[in-house]
């Protein structure tokens, strides 16, 4: 039982990819000889291409055809075997492809041919000869299977009910709930299989055809009812709180998957019976290529339907997502159909080669890869970025820290791909490069050195960005800012305004390092790249002497710790507050919404308006009739009072005075006042204290000047004149000359 289950496994896993069955023996292997090989050579070749009861045919290449394999090559056991006629390589595969196709097709009308081959070999059943016939038989013990099963879930909905519901939106609650739908769902099929195979042994006990059809219907039901299994557990069908891969229309290609499901072990089972009853291959051939290439077109409709689908679910783990991210996306889908259509072709070309079962068991694999490596690397980072995420809401982690977890999930996701990816070039290199085991290890050697310092150089990346992105300002764009609004001081350290200038610097260092490491290890010389990139430095440092500047002054600047991000500076020709720092630049926010880019080295000098502390000093013009004392005890007494706002209070650093009589005018006493403060506050704290100080002043009937001209006169008469005087004097003409 356990054979056949692993054949419908096999069989099931690789999408109705038909492998070297009893009808291929019949077909013949094409070997083609170059003509100069000597006779035992031939013998040999022909020995071991034909056991098994093949036919081969043997042909004459010209000065294109293939070099002759030597005996060892040719030799069944040998991994690269392929290299021994001409299946070897892509362009064999095609061909042979090409060939398999045609002679499929050729085969389709022979499948009327099945159901009669089918009668004749049940009437000869020996269970069933006496009593219930073997068809009643297998009703039945269908039956006892199915009532088991809901028998079971009937006992055990209450238990699996509590748990099946998440404790939590976080990951590892939805992972628990829906790791108890799977076990139930697992027990349900374990249970089905063992009372088919207790009632197969009672009712079914003799070895004939309704015995093995039966145990092959049995053990494909399992497949199926795993895929479902699987579905539920990932997808969560009407239970959104507990799914674990967040796809759209999630409902919609989980009942997808269920006919996939039901209708692959039909086909897959139909074809391992048939096998064992079919007068004629060609029937069997026939059925095989109709049933692989509908559920190969059900396939590549799926993954179009699902194509945006996908592109969502791959952009969904990254909230800023990149060019290569945003280009694996669009390409995912294309892949999944390209794959479906590229493991159909693999196994249309298996019927005509030699150890086509090896082709068959490498696409499987592959199958088994490219669908379970992205759940499997996806759901190993989700469960640790969740565990990872409670410590965090315990305690906020240091910089050191995110970066480590950082590294640690992209070390766990990084393993399972490149598992994956070794095992599918383990796979393939052999039967599409045409290298033997000798050359393969030494190329899977190098490879896997190769791989090896890719994984390390991709670990330390994201190691290395995370611990800058955990030190550089989050720039925010919020629309235009309210300056009455409170605003807390947010100006980064030192270092948080050096890391976005390192990061590029350090990043790119580490990509370059990495490429030329893995270049040395595949046997490249980097002696001659080195050399190229030094001379290429030269000619950019030569021609390009305003960017050397820039990047000088820009280092110079950092150094001295001039300014930084989210502070208010002044150029001398442009101002701002400094949102970005590049290698070469600076960007600048002007109040009135306008962003500034200045290179490094135009700027001649800089004013930094945020560093400290900053002293306010403004002017308030008085009668000549107020009473100075008492303007000055009102101003002091308003800047006790703002000391003691909790609002503005804790933004003084010193308090709000009047310094004295600026000046006096014809009009006006001018007297100045000043107050000190944190620079982001110190425009809000001058206009509440210019509201404070007007009222203040008023309320203390201290007069404010007035523009106001007051002309005196000794009589009405007298005014009279002056008035009659000056309404005499006639206007100045424009071009009249200036006097004095």
């Amino acid at each position: 039982m356990v054979r056949s289950l692993a054949g419908v496994v096999l069989l099931a896993l690789c999408w109705l990819a038909p492998g070297p069955t009893k009808a291929q023996t019949d077909m013949p292997v094409t070997l083609t000889l170059r003509g100069d090989e000597t006779p035992e050579t031939i013998r040999k070749l022909v020995d071991s291409l034909s056991a098994g009861g093949r036919r081969v045919e043997i042909r004459l290449g010209g000065p294109e055809a293939a070099p002759a394999p030597s005996p060892s090559i040719a030799s069944p056991a040998s991994a690269g075997a392929s290299a021994s006629s001409t299946e070897s390589g892509v362009e064999a595969i095609w061909d042979h492809f090409v060939e398999g196709f045609d002679h499929g097709n050729a085969a389709i009308p022979h499948v009327v041919d099945l159901p009669s081959d089918w009668g004749r070999a049940w009437a000869t059943n020996r269970n069933g000869a006496t009593g219930p016939s073997a068809g009643v038989r297998i009703l039945a013990a269908v039956a006892v299977a199915l009532a088991g099963v809901l028998i079971f879930r009937l006992a055990t909905a209450g238990w699996f009910a509590r748990r099946l519901e998440p404790a939590g939106p976080e990951f590892t609650a939805r992972l628990v709930a829906s790791g108890y739908g799977l076990l139930q769902d697992l027990a349900c099929i374990a249970l089905a299989l063992a009372l088919a195979r207790l009632t197969r042994v009672f009712w079914l006990p003799d070895t004939d055809l309704a015995m093995s059809t039966f145990r092959t219907a049995a053990n494909g039901a399992a497949i199926g009812a795993t895929y479902i299994a699987v579905g539920r557990f990932l997808l969560a069908p009407g239970a959104p709180v507990r799914r674990l891969l967040p796809l759209p229309r999630a409902d919609r290609h989980f009942w997808i998957l269920t006919v996939y499901a039901v209708v692959t072990p039909i086909a897959v089972t139909s074809a391992l019976v048939l096998q064992e009853v079919a007068s004629s291959r060609q029937g069997l051939a026939g059925l095989v290529a109709l049933t692989s290439t509908a559920i190969t077109l059900f396939k590549v409709w799926w993954f179009f339907d699902a194509r945006r689908d996908l592109t969502v679910l791959v952009l969904r783990y990254d909230p800023v997502p990149g060019p290569g991210l945003r280009l694996m996306a669009a390409i995912t889908p294309w892949f999944y159909m390209a794959s479906a259509i590229a493991i159909w072709m693999v196994g249309r070309a298996a019927p005509m080669m030699s150890g086509g079962g090896r082709f068959v068991e490498a696409a499987s694999l592959t199958q088994i890869i490219i669908v379970l490596a992205p759940v499997v690397a996806v759901g190993v980072t989700s469960l640790i970025a969740c565990r990872q995420a409670m410590r965090a809401a315990a305690a906020p982690p240091p910089p050191l820290t995110l970066a480590a977890g950082a590294a640690v999930r992209a070390a766990a996701g990084g393993v399972v791909w490149v598992g994956g990816l070794y095992v599918m070039a383990s796979l393939w290199a052999g039967f599409l490069l045409g290298v033997s085991s000798a050359q393969f290890a030494a190329f899977t050697q190098r490879a896997a050195g190769a791989a090896t310092l890719v994984f390390l150089g991709w670990v330390a990346i994201v190691f290395l960005r995370a611990f800058f992105d955990a030190y550089t300002p989050q720039r925010v764009v919020s629309g235009p800012h309210d300056e009455d609004a409170a605003v807390e001081p947010s100006v980064p350290s030192r270092l948080a305004t050096v890391m976005p200038v390192l990061r590029g610097v350090v990043l790119a260092s580490v990509f370059g390092l990495t490429g030329l490491v893995v270049l040395s290890r595949l046997g490249v010389d980097i002696g001659p790249l080195l050399a190229g990139f030094g001379i290429l430095g030269l000619a950019i440092s030569f021609g390009s002497q305003a960017l050397v500047r820039d990047i000088v002054s820009g280092f110079f600047f950092m150094l001295e710790d001039a300014f930084r991000v989210g502070e208010y500076v002044d150029t001398g020709r442009l101002k701002g507050t400094v949102e970005k720092i590049s290698l070469r630049s600076m960007q600048m926010r002007h109040q009135s919404g306008q962003i500034h880019t200045v290179p490094f080295g135009q700027i001649q000098s800089l004013t930094n308006a945020s560093r400290d502390w900053a002293t306010i000093k403004f002017n308030v013009r008085l009668d000549h009739s107020a009473d100075i004392e008492q303007a000055r005890k009102t101003i002091k007494k308003i800047g006790l009072a703002l000391l003691d706002d909790p609002e503005f209070g804790p933004n003084f650093i010193s308090q709000l005075k009047m310094q004295g009589v600026a000046d006096i005018t014809d009009s006006a006493v001018v007297i100045r006042l000043k107050f000190t403060a944190k620079p982001a506050h110190a425009s809000t704290l001058q206009r509440e204290a210019l509201k404070r100080v007007y009222r203040g002043l008023n309320e203390a009937k201290v007069p404010f000047a007035s523009n106001a001209v007051t002309v005196r006169g000794g009589d009405g008469g007298s005014s009279a004149g002056a008035a009659a005087a000056i309404s005499a004097v006639p206007p100045p003409s424009p071009l009249a000359p200036a006097v004095g």
